[in-house]
């Protein structure tokens, strides 16, 4: 085993690789960029060494930096995490070269599941079944049109080089196709530096199965699937394991041929094999296809250790330091169901746009796994990932585990930032998903109820107003010497407050009138007890109860109007402009295409709100933005006469 490692990442999976390398006696070394020198991985690391500038390729891609780091730190090996370096060959190969270890497969077997049209060959000669598609090297924008046609729309553009959605569109019909294979080219090169794209037969009632597998160069074993069909712009929103309907039969023959994928290759270490599967007809073992190998630990990783009782991440330490497989295939068992969500900062119903802000409060439900990188008072940057948390439940039937998922997210805690933590928790509790219908559409079709604004219950908007007012921890201050004291409260709705005794405060607030009294066990509202808790900022007071409640606290000396500016598309984050579309005159409808934002690895195409002229365009492609800075403005419209 080794004595000391580096971990070449940051956020939630370099705090988890950190808490398996102690449990074994092995030291950590972390590495970080300017903007994550304060960072949890940073603190919970035995050494730490700065790499550079906050964007990625400034810092935690610069492969010859993090090796130099592991040397001079006397780290006898690098675990890439995922992202970033830990599907790079070239890295790979660089480890090795400096008499390092790679905690990972080797350079070879990533080249060859690193381009997925190569792949797919290369799995058909294995006899794993693949999708129908074209995964040619002729890149020709009129040839990939007419191989869409022969494939048959839908059909899914996707990236040869790509991974979590990125370098991928669905179209539907054949005058779409051009637009969407250059925005998928272009975000491609962005995030891979590869343009190229196949095309694939979209399956209509598709659901995402993946397989974990674990090799040791020669032989490699199976640790059963993974259902990852709940996602977002292809990205995964929720994960289970195992597969719900899956029969023996069906998992036998997808187990089987993971295997198979990974022994083709001479895999080592944790791998995982996807297949897109044909849900119409429920699971059958001819309605499986091999999607891509992902050759490193996946993000969903923690819901198969919760089901075989398997550290994932000691099993790759052990057999990068030389070790043999650590268990034989029939000594692996399902042990009861798992659920993962991935809780982001992000607005759902503005399409998942990323958010950025301070953790100004976080939270989270006792008894439950939770994989974070951050802590309260740290900031979501817009440099990575907003993600701010994996919350895994485990239970012994699928239905326990799901019930505790749906607590689990009610109770977390979270303040400063937008996130997805009330679409989770609907989506947690979604009939069709608790009764197992899932495919990837899901969300899709969902969407409006999942992301609806919540109801606001009335007790949540009384003790918000005594929060508001500083009273929610010493409602006595209140009193007066003759009289109780009735007064106004700056806050969203006209509001007012009145100490009628001992812990007791009357609220009046959006015409109802709320008796609020402070016991031991927390505040009651009309007698009935409510386990709220506050966050109370500068501008607004966040009351959790039965999820998170905002409601804002506008400043009483602030006499201006801010009202919305129509005429102005503002960066919604911060970002670089990729393109722009329009040109001051040009005539634009509702929804046509103004500019692209690239912010945290995804492109966001900016729309106009209205149909207008374009009086200013107020940025040139490569411009680096801040959130709220004006993009595109629109001339006024003349007032009807």
């Amino acid at each position: 085993m080794f004595s000391k490692i580096l971990i070449a990442n940051r956020g939630e999976i370099a705090c988890r690789v950190i808490d398996t390398a102690r449990s074994l006696g092995v030291a950590t070394v972390a590495v970080y960029s300017e903007a994550d020198a304060a960072a949890r991985h940073v603190a919970l690391a035995d050494e730490a060494v700065a790499i550079g500038g906050p964007r990625p390729a400034n810092s935690y891609l610069r492969g010859d930096v993090i090796i130099q780091a592991a040397l001079q730190t006397g780290a006898q090996a690098i675990h890439p995490g995922y992202g970033f370096l830990s599907e790079n060959p070239e890295f790979v190969e660089a480890v090795e070269a400096a008499g390092l270890t790679f905690i990972g497969p080797s350079a070879k077997a990533i080249r060859a599941m690193g381009l997925k049209d190569a792949a797919k060959a290369l799995m058909a000669k294995a006899g794993v079944p693949v999708v129908p598609g074209y995964h040619g090297e002729n890149q020709d924008p009129e040839h990939l049109a007419g191989a869409a046609e022969a494939v048959g729309y839908p059909v899914l553009i996707k990236a040869v080089a790509g991974g979590g959605g990125k370098g991928m569109r669905r179209v539907e019909r054949a005058q779409d196709f051009m637009e969407a294979l250059q925005s998928a080219q272009g975000e491609a090169q962005t995030a891979f530096g590869n343009p190229a794209v196949l095309i694939e037969k979209y399956i209509e009632m598709p659901r995402h199965i993946e397989v974990q597998v674990f090799g040791d160069g020669t032989h490699a074993v199976h640790l059963f699937e993974r259902d990852c069909s709940l996602q977002r712009r292809h990205q995964k929103v929720i994960e289970e394991a195992p597969a719900p309907g899956m029969t023996e039969e069906m998992r036998a023959a997808m187990g089987q041929a993971a295997v198979r994928a990974a022994e083709a290759i001479g895999y080592s270490g944790a791998g995982t094999v996807e297949f897109i599967v044909d849900g119409a007809e429920g699971l059958r073992p001819d309605r499986f296809w091999f999607m891509e190998m992902n050759t490193r630990l996946q993000v969903e990783h923690p819901v198969t250790e919760a089901i075989t009782g398997i550290d994932l991440v000691e099993w790759q330490l052990r057999v990068a330091s030389g070790e043999p497989l650590p268990a034989r295939q029939d000594t692996i068992q399902i042990q009861g169901h798992a659920f993962e969500a991935r809780l982001y900062a992000e607005d759902v119903p503005a399409g998942f746009l990323p958010a950025t802000g301070q953790l100004a409060h976080l939270a989270f439900a006792p008894g439950v796994r939770v994989e974070t990188g951050v802590r309260p008072g740290d900031v979501i940057s817009p440099w990575y990932d907003p993600m701010i948390a994996k919350i895994v439940t485990h239970a012994p039937t699928r239905a326990a585990a799901l019930n505790r998922l749906a607590v689990a997210l009610e109770a977390t805690e979270v303040a400063g930032t937008t996130t997805n933590l009330a679409f989770l928790a609907r989506l947690a509790r979604h009939p069709g998903f608790g009764a197992g219908q899932v495919d990837t559409g899901l969300i899709g079709r969902e969407i409006a109820a999942l992301s609806a604004p919540a109801e606001v219950p009335p007790q949540a908007r009384a003790l918000a107003v005594i929060a508001a007012a500083g009273l929610h921890e010493m409602p006595t201050a209140g009193f007066t010497l003759w009289a109780p004291l009735r007064r106004a409260v700056a806050f969203e709705d006209p509001a007012f407050v009145q100490v009628t005794g001992p812990n007791r405060i009357t609220v009046e607030v959006g015409g109802g009138s709320y008796d609020c009294a402070l016991h031991p066990d927390g505040w009651w509202v009309g007698g009935v007890k409510t386990k709220a808790r506050f966050h109370v900022g500068p501008d607004a007071v966040t009351v959790f109860m039965r999820g998170a409640h905002v409601f804002a606290r506008p400043d009483p000396l602030d006499r201006q109007a801010h009202g919305p500016a129509s005429d102005l598309t503002l960066a919604p984050m911060p970002g670089l402009v990729k393109a722009v579309f329009v040109a001051p005159g040009q005539r634009v409808e509702p929804g046509d295409r103004l500019a692209v934002l690239e912010a945290m690895k995804m492109e966001h195409t900016l729309c106009a709100a209205r149909a207008g002229e374009v009086a200013q365009v107020l940025v040139s492609p490569g411009a680096q933005v801040e959130a709220g800075a004006p993009l595109i403005q629109l001339a006024e419209e003349e007032a009807a006469a």
